[in-house]
């Protein structure tokens, strides 16, 4: 990874490739910042307690957030966040996410301060539109995690609309940097 995530301070960066059907790009967003919210400093807090009422990531969520956004502009994420802006986000699975630990740009088979997460939404994720949605329209997304049995955000990322078709694939990695 050439143009590789910064190396200081507790923080997170994504990337999504949207490819067609086929296989092809229609759209790489290049690597961006995303905002570690407070709650996954709660959550760490709780790991370093040993309290066992939380449990690391447990799912990426997507959400449609706002569509006034694709006229007024795409607000920053923030890292007060505590949910999606879409009360009724689809949320991929952590079965269904590769987690890996690297050393550089190499998965590394023991800790390291650096994890990346790695999702791809393919045919009929999300399973939009229906009554909640009226398209595919993807705005947000955040990691999830358990707390004390309640669901919360771990990362928060806001962007421009994209219109996933129902069949095309939806690559998006996620680096957080301890």
């Amino acid at each position: 990874m050439t143009s590789s995530p910064e190396t200081t301070g507790l923080r997170g960066d994504w990337r999504d490739v949207l490819r067609a059907p086929d296989g092809h790009v229609l759209f790489d967003s290049g690597i961006r910042k995303n905002a570690v919210v407070n709650d996954c400093r709660r959550l760490l807090a709780t790991f370093m307690r040993g309290a066992p009422t939380a449990s690391g990531i447990s799912g990426l969520a997507i959400g449609r957030g706002n569509p006034a956004w694709d006229s007024a502009g795409t607000p920053a994420a923030t890292t007060d966040r505590t949910a999606l802006v879409d009360a009724n986000p689809f949320v991929l699975p952590l079965a269904d996410l590769t987690l890996d630990f690297l050393d550089g740009d190499v998965a590394s088979p023991t800790p390291t301060n650096l994890v990346r997460i790695a999702a791809v939404f393919g045919a009929g994720q999300p399973p939009w539109p229906d009554a909640n949605h009226t398209d595919a329209g993807l705005r947000e997304f955040g990691l999830v995690g358990d707390l004390d049995g309640s669901s919360v955000l771990i990362d928060y990322v806001t962007h421009p609309v994209i219109h996933k078709d129902p069949v095309a694939p939806l690559e998006r990695t996620i680096w957080l940097r301890f």
